[in-house]
């Protein structure tokens, strides 16, 4: 009896585990979310400032928030994430991942791991012609994130990426601006 029982708790523990993967993934999502069709990995390299986004649980109180990419020998990504943490003098915080393309087809959408076996969708869904922004999303347009190879972004170009990204029907109602500083030190941020 306590055989059966301990493979009925296996048996549980698995079907979940599964399940929490596919959630991670957006596996079975009918989304019609597109990404690009061309992302050069070598252009896409380097330093990213998180103009807004629609957070992450992880990210509340985040500010100067930064996604460095470097290119990696077998063709993956090395992914660090930084921020300070309530304030520019407070705490930094970061964690380092890896990401990887979802295939050549679709060279806009990847994955990106930072806790094994977990993986989460980094679809690019926006790309200015000479990479200075980006906006990032996946299958379910749970989050989003617009980047900057600035930190400060003009407001008008902010709010043309908001407006393409509210006709595709990306959740820009729920973006939260993250302040940045410029090169002199001083704060900016985009109005919402």
């Amino acid at each position: 009896m306590e055989r059966g029982w301990r493979w009925a708790t296996a048996a549980l523990l698995g079907v979940g585990a599964m399940w929490l993967v596919s959630c991670a993934t957006g596996a079975g999502s009918g989304s019609s979310v597109e990404a690009v069709r061309e992302l050069d990995l070598e252009r896409y390299a380097g330093r990213w400032y998180e103009v807004a986004s629609v957070p992450l649980r992880a990210q509340r109180g985040c500010v100067g928030t930064t996604a460095t990419y470097t290119l990696r020998e077998d063709g993956d990504v090395k992914v660090e994430n930084r921020c300070f943490r309530d304030s520019f003098e407070g705490r930094e915080s970061g964690i380092t991942g890896r990401a990887w393309s979802a295939g050549e087809a679709e060279a806009g959408k990847l994955y990106v791991r930072f806790f094994w076996p977990l993986r989460s969708a980094y679809w690019v869904v926006a790309l200015d012609p000479g990479y200075r922004w980006a906006a990032v999303s996946g299958p379910e347009r749970k989050n989003l994130w617009i980047l900057s190879r600035e930190p400060c972004m003009a407001q008008d170009a902010f709010e043309a990426i908001v407006r393409d990204l509210q006709a595709r029907g990306f959740p820009v109602e729920r973006l939260r601006a993250t302040p940045q500083r410029d090169a002199h030190g001083e704060r900016c941020v985009v109005s919402l």
